[in-house]
């Protein structure tokens, strides 16, 4: 068994802590041109290029800015995203892939042109970018995706020798790409924010939105969010960019697959620095790329992730086996890799591949929604920013907008949707049937400490998880976004839902969306 980090803990959130900003004022009320929902990098984006436009602006987040999704990235910022673009040449066509690769593009200049404006050290990196394979099975779908890069207009070429320290059978390789410091550049983007007279306000989860009843909802109307502190903020137009957007009047969850993916750490020696982001198909995903290390001279540190699954469906093992895989196979490629830190991010995926980045629903012209980034928001939530500020002023659309319609369905992407919806429609089913899958026990005694299961409890089930103190903690194990059983994972100490990924503490408070109330807590287990 490999030794792994004691702790779960993001290496960006580490090594930028970030100055925090006040939550708003129980049952005050705030007026403001634009409410953005959320404060990742999406969120803080689209409120940064609104304010530069002269809107008054109001970021609303759950937790703090920069600490969800964007806070636990790998934070490569490239237009190179694994097999994306032969895939959207056979599925919507050759110009759709030139479309998508200008849009990525675009975004990837105007981050490292922000990052220059403001004058912000967020340990930008210019490097190629990579997909690759090691064996020959792969080799077609590698040459396939280097053709359609190039004819989608990136500086792709096919290559059979990279920077990794072990051979690889072909690559598609991107010249000129980036990584990069997700929290110091959004930190950064903040404080530029709140100088231009935006409001950031952390701490403040809104639980409602509405819209004022007195004008007319095709056309124009002041949105009302309720918060849980009784808080109200009035806005003209609404940017939901919650990673997994609340409120969804649009239905957008059923047409998104929540994934997690482990991350794992490790200093590794400069001069054995692979020069250059890369992610494999391969063994259920893997992707490596480096990061300066001021802490240790002469040494960066390499970040690996993979193992990648749907919450609360973690399959050939629990969370915590997949995270011994993961750092068996960096310790197998890198021998001398020290591990340091571990931790997980969440994303979703379209059903066609091409994230919802505009109006939300036909029915809500002041409404909008940035989704669906499929691990790659890097430069998404940097496109959704510049296109959901276009949308909003009336500034000219960019050629790519009818790309990130988020209310397009397709006929392959409808397929995609009815196996999606059958799997989760059977999770539904199945939970109210059946136990298996679900970690369930007889008794609360036969829950080992650091452990959770479902039990049921004087006949109704319970969430339950003895700590390693022994002290019981129970919830009721109904998902409040729509009532799918949660499970546990046992690496993270959370329950998850495998229907749409929202996740919850031990205690019940909501870690991530799209659910936004707690689980109910029982304390009559113990």
């Amino acid at each position: 068994m490999t030794t792994l980090p004691i702790g779960y803990e993001s290496y960006w959130m580490l090594s930028a802590a970030g100055a925090p900003h006040p939550p708003l004022a129980p049952d005050s009320v705030t007026e403001v041109d634009v409410a953005v929902v959320g404060g990742g990098i999406a969120g803080l984006s689209v409120a940064r290029e609104l304010a530069r436009a002269g809107r008054g602006v109001a970021v609303l987040e759950a937790d703090r800015i920069a600490a969800g999704v964007t806070g636990h990235t790998a934070a490569k910022a490239t237009s190179l995203h694994g097999l994306v673009y032969s895939r959207l040449r056979e599925t919507r066509g050759a110009e759709d892939a030139r479309l998508y690769a200008r849009s990525q593009q675009d975004a990837l200049a105007h981050l490292v042109a922000t990052a220059g404006e403001l004058g912000v050290d967020c340990e930008l990196e210019r490097v190629p970018a990579h997909t690759f394979v090691e064996s020959a099975h792969h080799a077609a779908e590698i040459r396939a995706e280097a053709e359609a890069a190039r004819e989608a207009g990136l500086p792709a070429s096919h290559v059979t020798r990279t920077g990794l320290p072990f051979p690889v059978h072909a690559a598609v390789r991107v010249e000129d790409q980036a990584q990069f410091h997700p929290r110091k550049y959004l930190l950064a983007l903040a404080d530029d924010l709140v100088r231009r007279g935006g409001l950031i306000r952390e701490r403040t989860r809104v639980t409602a939105l509405e819209q004022d009843g007195s004008r007319a909802r095709s056309r124009t109307g002041t949105y009302r969010l309720g918060t849980e502190n009784g808080a109200e903020v009035r806005a003209a137009d609404v940017v939901v960019a919650t990673h997994y957007p609340a409120f969804d009047r649009a239905l957008t969850y059923s047409r998104l697959i929540p994934r997690r993916e482990l991350v794992v750490s490790a200093l590794l020696p400069e001069e054995q620095d692979p020069g250059g982001s890369y992610v494999t198909p391969e063994r259920g995903s893997r992707t490596v790329r480096t990061a300066p290390y001021p802490f240790t001279e002469g040494r960066r540190l390499l970040i690996v992730t993979g193992e990648t699954f749907v919450p609360g469906t973690a399959g050939q093992g629990s969370v915590g086996a997949r995270y011994e895989r993961l750092a068996a196979w960096t310790y197998e490629r890198f021998p001398d890799a020290r591990l340091v830190h571990r931790w997980a991010t969440q994303d979703n995926d379209t059903t066609d591949g091409v994230p919802y980045i505009g109006p939300f629903h036909p029915a809500d012209r002041h409404l909008w929604v940035a989704t669906g980034f499929g691990g790659w928001g890097m430069t998404s939530g940097v496109l959704s920013g510049r296109l959901l500020a276009a949308h909003i002023t009336g500034a000219e659309l960019p050629p790519w907008a009818g790309l990130y319609e988020p209310r397009r369905l397709r006929p392959r992407e409808t397929a995609s949707l009815i196996r999606f919806q059958s799997a989760v429609a059977g999770r539904y089913v199945g939970d109210r049937l059946r136990t298996a899958g679900t970690s369930h026990v007889d008794t609360v005694e036969e829950i080992p400490r650091g452990t959770g299961a479902i039990v049921r409890v004087r006949g109704r089930r319970c969430a339950v998880h003895r700590t390693l103190e022994g002290e019981i903690r129970a919830v009721s194990p109904r998902c409040t976004h729509l009532g799918c059983l949660v499970r546990f994972n046992d690496a993270e100490s959370a329950w998850e839902c495998p229907c749409h990924g929202s996740r919850f503490g031990v205690d019940g408070e909501v870690l991530q969306g799209p659910a936004t109330r707690p689980l109910e807590v029982r304390d009559d287990v113990g």
